[in-house]
């Protein structure tokens, strides 16, 4: 498109510099970059875009256009996997009557693990792991490529979601007519950003099932109003709990975590509590009267 529109004689490079800003911290992030990774045809062009990036200190990797894509894709990938595996693990843990988040501690002090991306729940949202490890599987199969593991990914992380749900009927029962509270809707904390949220497909399936839906976010509440418009949304997390049968917990916004528990139970109709992040510690939800789940978790 630019040699078709560029005036005679006028010359250019073309570098690809892909992000791996995340939402919430993308100011710090691009800052404090881990790596700057360039890919381009004309070397001498990408060492020019390099030097733009000197002053952040960071490594730099210059490539070919298709590898520096790749970095991106790969990356994304590779962390989406590491969420879909303490996810797994998590599921087997409940099974097995084991802690997920001592597993989790355990596994990350090993140094070839960490415990980076390794907090079970209800599965990856936003923009781009779901939208990225797709579309990794795609291209590996127009290549004859089988991509089971990328596959197993996007299995698990949907799986996530409808065993919260079948959790919700199992500690419930029948959600027809029942009243349901949801706190946290955007996919993440500190956004409002609600593509491929967990909370849609969550809230859905609740209305698919006959349950009402009262749900409140600290920002993205008209955003999510957008997408689910007969959801009642709350002013307060008070308000959202306030008559229901149960709570779901499923964006671990730090403001959910400063709740007064004991007023939380108080307004329910009845004290059930699913804890979707795990921010809440099981011995004291249930010292206090909740009949509590968290993913994984004993």
């Amino acid at each position: 498109m630019i040699r078709e529109h560029a005036p005679p004689g006028a010359e250019f490079d073309f570098c690809f510099n892909p992000e791996f800003l995340r939402e919430g911290s993308a100011v710090s992030d691009a800052f404090n970059p881990d790596r700057i990774v360039l890919g381009a045809v004309d070397w001498a062009a990408a060492e020019k875009v390099a030097e733009l990036h000197a002053p952040l200190g960071a490594p730099v990797i210059i490539t070919d256009l298709r590898t520096a894509e790749m970095i991106k894709y790969a990356s994304n990938a590779f962390l989406a996997t590491r969420v879909s595996f303490i996810n797994e693990m998590a599921h087997i843990c409940e099974r097995l009557e084991t802690d997920i988040r001592e597993v989790a501690r355990g596994m990350g002090m090993d140094k070839r693990i960490g415990l980076h991306m390794f907090n079970a729940g209800v599965g990856f949202g936003g923009s781009c792991f779901g939208k990225d490890v797709s579309a990794l599987a795609y291209m590996a199969e127009a290549q004859d490529c089988h991509p089971q593991l990328l596959q197993a990914v996007l299995e698990i992380n949907e799986d996530a979601r409808h065993r919260f749900v079948l959790k919700l009927q199992e500690m419930i029962g029948s959600l027809a007519g029942r009243t349901v509270g949801v706190l946290g809707l955007s996919f993440k904390p500190n956004t409002d950003d609600m593509r491929d949220a967990p909370s849609i497909t969550i809230i859905e399936r609740i209305r698919e099932l006959g349950g009402q839906v009262k749900a409140y976010d600290p920002v993205a509440m008209a955003r999510a109003e957008e997408i689910m418009p007969w959801v009642t949304y709350c002013a307060t997390p008070y308000d959202a709990a306030k008559g229901a049968d149960a709570l779901l917990i499923v964006a671990e916004w730090n403001e959910f975590k400063q709740l007064d528990m004991a007023r939380v139970r108080d307004l329910m109709h009845q004290p059930v509590l699913l804890d979707g992040r795990n921010i809440y510690e099981p011995a004291e939800m249930r010292r206090l009267g909740f009949q509590y789940y968290g993913v994984g978790r004993r």
